[in-house]
């Protein structure tokens, strides 16, 4: 998060220039501009809004792992940003972490469904008790809001948690009776 600051710091010594890099819907150079996109944002406001939900949100993600925080952050990313540059409108430019927040949000929300274990399913009922207003952005009601990039976001975070069915739960099931013992 502090690297994602700094950026906007530099964003604004340099004029906002830097927002150049964000997607361009259906140009060669706006999809080179995915791999940067999630790293640039609007303006302090735009950057702050998007810190809270990533510090909480990718922190319930880095419970299950460092290499899970990154592997979802990229899946999310990469659908957020394709999902955007093809569906979003012409001549606009998409840009901001956002598609990675609603990526954790998809991730948690799946993972809890396909582990159905207690600390998955307290996951993500406690990241859909703290967030889940966030996810009115996947409809397009706002004009400035890339819905495409929240909308695809989530699905990214949706495809980590399908693909990563069936992997080790977030800590390994205790059995009660064989710890305490049967009472047999």
């Amino acid at each position: 998060m502090a690297i994602l600051w700094v950026i906007e710091i530099i964003d604004l010594i340099a004029g906002h220039r830097l927002e150049i890099l964000g997607i361009q819907p259906r140009t060669l150079v706006g999809l080179r501009n995915i791999l940067f996109a999630p790293f640039l944002h609007r303006g302090f406001w735009h950057l702050f809004a998007n810190t809270f939900p990533f510090v909480i949100l990718g922190w319930f993600v880095m419970l299950r792992g460092v290499h899970e925080f990154f592997y979802v952050s990229i899946v999310a990313g990469l659908v957020s940003g394709l999902g955007a540059w093809l569906f979003g409108a012409t001549h606009t430019i998409h840009l901001g972490m956002s598609g990675v927040i609603f990526g954790y949000m998809g991730y948690l929300l799946m993972r809890g469904y396909f582990e159905q274990g207690a600390i998955s399913l307290a996951l993500a009922v406690l990241a859909l008790f703290l967030y889940g207003g966030m996810l009115w952005n996947i409809l397009p009601m706002q004009p400035d809001i890339s819905w495409q990039g929240h909308l695809f976001g989530l699905i990214g975070g949706g495809v980590a948690a399908y693909r990563h069915r069936g992997v080790r739960p977030l800590w390994p099931n205790v059995d009660l009776n064989k710890l305490i013992g049967s009472g047999k």
